[in-house]
């Protein structure tokens, strides 16, 4: 019997970082609480596609704002004229958790900026390495994280 895989993938951060691209229109800043609602929401839509699962608003919450790798400067939030489209949480151990572009807006290159600011972002921070997980299923997402660099690191079994 086999089971549902992911891949955990990695990006070395020792070259100099592509800076992004963003579309017209575009705006980009950093989660507040105030914008938990709409991250949430996005979260859940995004991950009907990919495959994932996030918990209720209130469990999600309080899992995101107390975890001791929580930043809300890693969390970078994308907007455009109707609302929010993009969304990069990651955790101060170089490691991007939710990587998410609304379904209205993909293909429009938000999902690479988005990458691509993340990479720039713990680049500044001097780390080593970027790593994030994705669904082995998962291949669109797959082909973005190759397209920008990152390789697989190991495959594993999810519980």
């Amino acid at each position: 019997m086999t089971g549902t895989h992911c891949l955990l993938m990695r990006r070395e951060l020792i070259a100099p970082q592509v800076a992004p691209q963003w579309p017209a229109g575009i705006t980009v800043q950093h989660y507040t609480p105030e914008q938990a609602q709409a991250v949430h929401q996005l979260l859940q839509l995004a991950y009907l596609d990919g495959g994932g699962q996030i918990p209720t608003l209130e469990r999600w919450l309080k899992a995101f704002e107390t975890d001791a790798e929580y930043d809300p400067e890693l969390c970078l939030l994308v907007r455009d004229a109707a609302g929010l489209v993009g969304v990069a949480q990651c955790w101060t151990s170089a490691y991007i958790k939710d990587l998410v572009v609304h379904p209205r807006a993909r293909g429009q290159g938000l999902g690479r900026a988005l990458l691509q600011q993340a990479l720039v972002m713990f680049a500044e921070r001097r780390e080593g390495f970027v790593d994030l997980r994705v669904l082995e299923d998962n291949l669109p997402a797959r082909r973005l994280y190759e397209s920008v660099g990152l390789h697989v690191v190991r495959r594993e079994l999810l519980p």
